[in-house]
């Protein structure tokens, strides 16, 4: 009896969550960098539900930022898509989402990528101690000078990524939008189209 081939499951992960309304070529650039420089497999975008320090929706819904993430990462076999947030219907909690991703690949060294300006209220999110159990920090640096402060006690939990400095967000895609300016090259092409078609960020003011 022939025997069934081995699935491989991946061993070094990155966790990229964020609202990504819409997602962007710097969010693709970060993810990139983090994906080089620590050898990752796979990094997973997780288009987060109800951010905990807004405790309302972005503007775009849940479904359409995921949508918007998938046409993003559409033809690159490193990066995927996770609808963990979004189907979970609640405030995104990221030690609830790295323990989802602990318990779906055990045994894989996870990474969480953030940004070095989110690291400052890093202390402040839900469990954060648990958070650094469950997964090391991929930190976004950007040649500027370290605050250690923000990662006191926690050094041997952060790895840095360097990278250079990315003049792109989505408030600026989303005002451009609304005031009929060009976003191409902003975005991939396939996010950009549709955010057209569809008259997203349009009714913007």
């Amino acid at each position: 009896m022939r025997s069934q081939p081995k699935i491989h499951a991946p061993v070094r992960i990155g966790v990229f969550g964020g609202t990504f309304d819409p997602p962007h070529l710097g969010h693709l650039i970060v993810a990139e960098r983090a994906r080089e420089q620590l050898s990752l497999e796979r990094v997973i975008f997780v288009p987060s539900n109800i951010t905990p320090h807004k405790r309302v929706q972005s503007i775009g819904s849940a479904r359409e930022r995921a949508h918007l993430t998938k046409l993003a990462v559409r033809g690159n076999s490193d990066f995927e898509l996770s609808n963990h947030e979004v189907e979970r219907n609640d405030v995104s909690y990221t030690v609830d989402t790295m323990e989802f991703f602990h318990k779906r690949y055990p045994g894989a060294a996870l990474y969480f990528l953030l940004g070095e300006d989110n690291l400052r209220g890093f202390r402040s999110w839900k469990s954060p101690e648990r958070i650094l159990e469950l997964a090391t920090l991929a930190v976004y640096h950007r040649g500027k000078p370290i605050d250690k402060r923000a990662c006191r006690g926690m050094l041997n939990r952060i790895e840095w990524l360097n990278g250079e400095q990315i003049p792109i967000s989505s408030s600026d895609i989303r005002q451009r939008v609304s005031t009929g300016k060009s976003i191409r090259f902003l975005t991939p092409e396939l996010v950009r189209q549709y955010i057209l078609e569809h008259s997203l960020y349009a009714a913007i003011r």
